[in-house]
């Protein structure tokens, strides 16, 4: 974790990082293909049928002759960051210290462009390991604005992709996400705050708050995911690049009759951005 070619002693650069030196020896270890094609699977479980939990998807990972228990399965569903959806205690995995907003999005009519912005994050399995995506979204016309992909759910990727969603397109009204951990984070919430933003959080487990962008991890995924196996996060881009310049400019919308960019633009009567 801590490189070894360093002028500075090892407990001093542990001083000047907040952690302890116990945590500099760490050597992360890579993910097993095995465990790497239970985690696809139940990526593609848990995008079909994002209800069931820990105990239905080994019964599913069973019905496909896989062997395993409830304990590597909630494993393997942490650190791909999803969790069955439905009502009920513990659905959301949101920081217990963080400030929940409320959702300001029910019985509002959205009919215009940067009216509401939101947010999501999903995983990305590549042929060796995975990375997490995610994209700002523009509520009325779809369109995506801007998304980065990490190999962490450090709350940083989440932040770059709303600075540049705000540099390019200007502030929404309302942004609205889930209560994870990432976006009830002072990071990002002082960002939103600071552009007067108002800021609308789904409810615990009500994944249909946020539905939009969970149509599009199903598109994603399934016309440009699971269509590549990425060799490596810069092919990743390169290719999730190309997607989401086809999604915006060239995939006409099934319900808008219109490519996102068309909807966006017209409704915005903004100058399309470069």
């Amino acid at each position: 974790m801590i490189q070894k070619a360093h002028q500075l002693p090892r407990t001093r650069r542990c001083e000047l990082l907040n952690m302890p030196r116990s945590s500099s020896y760490y050597q992360p270890q890579p993910v097993s293909e095995e465990d790497q094609a239970l985690m696809r699977l139940i990526d593609r479980i848990h995008l079909e049928k994002p209800y069931p939990g820990s105990r239905r998807i080994v019964d599913a990972l069973t019905a496909h002759g896989y062997k395993t228990d409830r304990k590597r399965i909630q494993r393997f569903m942490r650190l791909m960051g999803i969790q069955a959806i439905h009502p009920g205690p513990k659905t959301s995995k949101r920081h217990p210290q963080h400030k929940i907003y409320p959702y300001l999005l029910r019985n509002l009519e959205i009919n215009r462009a940067n009216q509401v912005w939101a947010s999501d994050v999903t995983y990305i399995p590549m042929a060796s390991g995975f990375l997490y995506l995610t994209v700002i979204m523009d509520w009325h016309n779809r369109k995506v604005l801007s998304w980065r992909v990490s190999n962490s759910l450090h709350v940083s990727f989440c932040v770059d992709a709303l600075e540049e969603a705000i540099y390019r397109y200007g502030t929404p009204n309302i942004f609205n996400t889930d209560q994870g951990s990432q976006y009830t984070s002072e990071p990002f919430t002082k960002v939103l705050k600071n552009d007067g933003i108002n800021i609308s959080m789904d409810g615990k487990g009500a994944w249909r708050d946020n539905v939009f962008v969970e149509r599009l991890w199903h598109s994603v995924k399934y016309e440009e995911v699971y269509l590549n196996a990425y060799k490596s996060t810069p092919e990743a881009r390169q290719s999730l690049t190309k997607y989401f310049r086809f999604y915006n400019e060239n995939r006409k919308h099934q319900t808008l009759k219109v490519t996102p960019d068309q909807a966006y633009y017209e409704s915005s009567k903004l100058p399309k951005a470069g």
